[in-house]
């Protein structure tokens, strides 16, 4: 019998019985795959949360994964269970307060920055001109992309920056327990509005954002395959995080 027979077999076994023994077989089973979530997450955030806090909070996700997942449903287990080990990841993230104030305040800065230089040029900024507009030397500028990271953990509680009077990020997102008729026609739409925004990157930021969603390599990969540093690929996906969010939020007060 192979190795997937086996942990076949084992699915059904526990699917039938709902044994905790069997619970447990599984989750060790698939321990791996939230250390590689967990690591791959880990690359886009700021320096102060600990991998290991990562990893105990996807544990919890893989373990509702297993109590939850159904065989019948013809879906691999690897990928039902990755969108919610990384979801649990994130839920612990926005519990608690782990960016300090300082590294706070900077992506609040950045963000505006890039809006504002955006408005002014009638187009994407390069890094240049987002210094520029803060005030501050290339290198400076690099540096406080390297300090906030590329990944902002929102609170869907919060009103986007310069949105004031347009409600709350949860005002906006659909209940999932609530069908739609609309829904399948809306993600389509917005799917390819962020495709089309993607387009419009400049080649750099382009090659960067489809070689880590789409093929998804590491920022070292990339940086092998461009020929830059991990640190500067993580300025570049950085930047274009922001030019991302700044198209959302105006598309949220439109």
């Amino acid at each position: 019998m192979t190795l997937m027979e086996e942990h076949q077999k084992l699915w059904q076994e526990y699917c039938g019985s709902r044994d905790d023994a069997l619970r447990e077989k599984l989750v060790l089973i698939y321990l791996p795959l939230v250390k590689w979530v967990a690591g791959r997450m880990k690359q886009t955030l700021p320096r102060t949360v600990q991998l290991g806090d990562l990893e105990g909070a996807g544990v919890r996700g893989l373990i509702q994964s297993v109590e939850s997942f159904n065989l019948e449903r013809g879906v691999r287990f690897e990928s039902y269970a990755s969108t919610r080990i990384r979801g649990s990841m994130l839920d612990s993230l926005r519990e608690y307060d782990w960016l300090p104030r300082s590294i706070r305040s900077k992506a609040k800065s950045l963000e505006h920055a890039f809006e504002s230089c955006e408005a002014r040029l009638g187009g994407i900024p390069d890094d240049e001109d987002v210094a520029g507009e803060m005030g501050l030397s290339l290198a400076d500028y690099r540096n406080m992309l390297d300090e906030v990271g590329s990944l902002q953990i929102v609170s869907l509680d919060n009103v986007p920056a310069g949105a004031e009077g347009a409600g709350s990020l949860h005002d906006v997102i659909a209940d999932s327990d609530t069908e739609d008729p609309l829904e399948n026609i809306e993600r389509e739409e917005q799917r390819q509005q962020v495709l089309q925004w993607l387009q419009d990157l400049p080649e750099q930021m382009h090659q960067v954002m489809v070689l880590y969603y789409y093929e998804e390599l590491t920022l070292r990969e990339i940086g092998q395959v461009l020929g830059l540093s991990e640190s500067r690929i993580c300025q570049i996906h950085s930047a274009s995080i922001n030019s991302l969010r700044t198209r959302l939020q105006r598309e949220l007060v439109a």
